[in-house]
């Protein structure tokens, strides 16, 4: 199948409110291709992903990033000192003091500052580049359905690791790319104050690598368990 076809199978089978979104990042050394428009002004990571679910496609260079934070962990941009710190986080009001604000940044995933020097963002249906990472924007219910289909073959659980802030850099973006594991978020702060993202919406991130067994996995369960609970 390819990322059209990919695509279609999730749509059809999930009943998906949007595109799947297709994101690469661009290594330094590499060239960043000329196959989308640069974004006219900068952007939040989390705002091109919540555009592109409605159909939008971008190549994003570090200077456009909107989000130090977000640029940071994605080795994008450097982290300023009030992020490392935790002030920056902490002065939201999201945490009890610099040093818990801190922790979770020192525990975030992030890459090496500068080993990034672009992203790309797009629907999987126009995405003409192969994809590190998928993500879905969705319901619960919705995005329910990819653990089993992850989980069909070999069994066992999913983990999943999230924080108050960095849904879509880290949460969606990075956690599927380092780990090579589908993650889940809940959402954050940031992308819910940035973007049009609704109340009742979650995302994931899956590893491209693994969709297409995932697509085949999501067909066995869409003629048994899903049809008999969803009922359609």
């Amino acid at each position: 199948m390819d990322n059209k076809q990919i695509s279609e199978k999730l749509k059809e089978i999930l009943y998906l409110r949007y595109e799947p979104v297709a994101v690469k990042l661009v290594h330094k050394g590499d060239e960043i291709p000329e196959i989308f428009d640069i974004p006219s002004q900068k952007i939040r990571h989390c705002q091109s992903i919540m555009r592109a679910r409605k159909g939008e496609s971008f190549v994003i260079p570090a200077d456009m990033h909107a989000c130090v934070v977000g640029g940071s962990s994605l080795g994008l941009l450097p982290t300023p000192e009030k992020v490392r710190s935790g002030e920056f986080h902490h002065n939201l009001g999201m945490f009890g003091s610099n040093e818990a604000a801190s922790k979770m940044i020192e525990e975030r995933v992030e890459l090496e500052e500068g080993s990034i020097i672009a992203t790309i963002v797009s629907p999987l249906k126009d995405a003409v580049f192969e994809p590190d990472v998928v993500i879905v924007v969705d319901l619960p219910e919705t995005l329910y359905w990819l653990i089993p289909a992850t989980t069909y073959e070999k069994g066992g659980r999913v983990n999943i690791s999230t924080a108050p802030f960095q849904a879509t850099c880290v949460d969606s973006t990075l956690m599927p790319l380092t780990t090579g594991r589908i993650n889940l978020s809940l959402g954050c702060l940031g992308c819910r104050k940035a973007t049009d993202i609704q109340n009742d919406e979650m995302l994931i991130g899956i590893p491209y690598k693994d969709l297409p067994q995932i697509v085949k996995n999501l067909e066995e369960l869409h003629e048994g368990p899903m049809k008999k609970t969803r009922g359609k």
